[in-house]
């Protein structure tokens, strides 16, 4: 399915969200992308391997996951959230916001409890009503604002890995508590146990940081950079240029730090992993939105299909790889390495971009979609978009 390259260029009203015809192309292709990336690198917690006890071509597909993806997808990610986010805020209000918000946090939650414990829809509901103390603030406002939420996250971040130094600890891995022969029912009832207290844990760590690159996306919001990226060539090269430049070496050092077992080397993975993901993410926006200035994005194009049914694909993955992975399916969990878990992840995630196109041109939109934006605007839930 072919999706037009549009810029939205009026006001939609205050009672309905922007339809198909009036989207740009750049964001969904965008979305699509960082959609994929999370896959790959969720794919460790699905499949229960550990980064830093990978060898041979196992070794090279992490190092190939950490240097392209991990931190980046999920950046990219959470900027365009801020970015709808602020869209929504711009064009129907406070109110409407906060209820997509709640509908968002209803569906994140289930998310959670029943099919997988990465969930990342209720921690972004939670703390994108942050959005709302910011509706007034010019795009340069946004980036300050960023810059020191950020900035103060990142330097917190450093100095617990660099207090750490020395220590005989172990590395933590963060994987689910799965063992042989476990019923669904088992893995249900702890997740529902600890989900509260997870995330309010979340939102205090990993907040700052996520309400930064929220502003971020609002402050391209602002400036229309995803809409027009024609108007914002210079800025566009320089995001190419100082991004990639940054966030790729970066990558290496966080590919190295993954092969450390240590705790100090987990720590600080944390800061490089984000804050070159941060960078190389802009990289990403600076490069893709050239080829968007100059209607160039090619094959690229098919992933708008994935990005604009976002919340039914990601959905989808989990329920796919748990039921692969998990004891109570395929039990492959903590049998395979990061070398097949990322071929399956790469499968599935483009396997997804076909069937997007045919849900887009059969129903015109997605499963999730359809309900979120019933729940939210009401109406049938058709041929709207956000």
């Amino acid at each position: 399915m072919s999706l037009p390259e549009v810029s939205p260029t009026s006001e939609t009203g205050p009672s309905r969200p922007v339809r198909f015809g009036e989207r740009a192309l750049l964001p969904d292709v965008l979305r699509g992308l960082a959609l994929l990336g999370i896959l790959v690198v969720n794919v460790q917690d699905f499949g229960g391997f550990r980064e830093w006890t990978q060898v041979g071509v196992d070794r090279a597909a992490q190092v190939l996951t950490d240097v392209v993806f991990n931190g980046r997808s999920i950046s990219l990610f959470a900027m365009l959230f801020g970015w709808g986010a602020a869209g929504l805020l711009a064009r129907h209000g406070p109110g409407r916001l906060l209820r997509r918000l709640a509908v968002l946090l209803l569906i994140g939650t289930l998310h959670y409890v029943f099919v997988w414990h990465g969930d990342i829809i209720s921690l972004y509901a939670v703390l994108a009503a942050a959005l709302l103390l910011t509706g007034r603030l010019e795009a340069g406002a946004l980036v300050l604002l960023a810059s020191g939420l950020g900035g103060w996250w990142l330097l917190t971040t450093l100095q617990q890995g660099f207090a750490r130094l020395g220590s005989p600890r172990g590395r933590f891995d963060g994987l689910p508590d799965l063992t042989p022969g476990m019923t669904y029912a088992d893995a249900l009832h702890p997740r529902a146990a600890e989900f509260t207290n997870g995330l309010i844990v979340s939102a205090v760590y990993n907040g700052p940081w996520l309400i930064a690159l929220f502003c971020l996306g609002a402050a391209a919001h602002r400036t229309g950079l995803l809409t027009r990226p024609q108007a914002h060539r210079p800025l566009l090269r320089r995001l190419a240029v100082w991004g990639l430049g940054l966030g790729l070496p970066l990558g290496l050092l966080l590919a190295w730090l993954n092969t450390r077992g240590t705790l100090p080397a987990g720590l600080l993975a944390i800061p490089v992993r984000m804050g070159g993901g941060l960078a190389t993410a802009l990289g990403y926006v600076g490069v893709l939105g050239l080829l968007a200035a100059r209607g160039r994005l090619g094959p690229l194009r098919a992933f708008a299909a994935s990005g604009r049914l976002a919340m039914s694909n990601y959905l989808a993955q989990s329920l796919l790889m748990t039921t692969f992975f998990y004891p109570y399916g395929g039990a492959y969990f903590g049998r395979w390495g990061a070398a097949y878990s990322v071929l399956l992840a790469l499968l599935v995630g483009f396997s997804q971009l076909p069937v997007s196109a045919w849900l887009l041109e059969r129903f015109g939109t997605g499963p999730m979609e359809w309900l979120t934006r019933r729940l939210v605007y009401g109406g049938n839930g058709r041929q709207q978009g956000t």
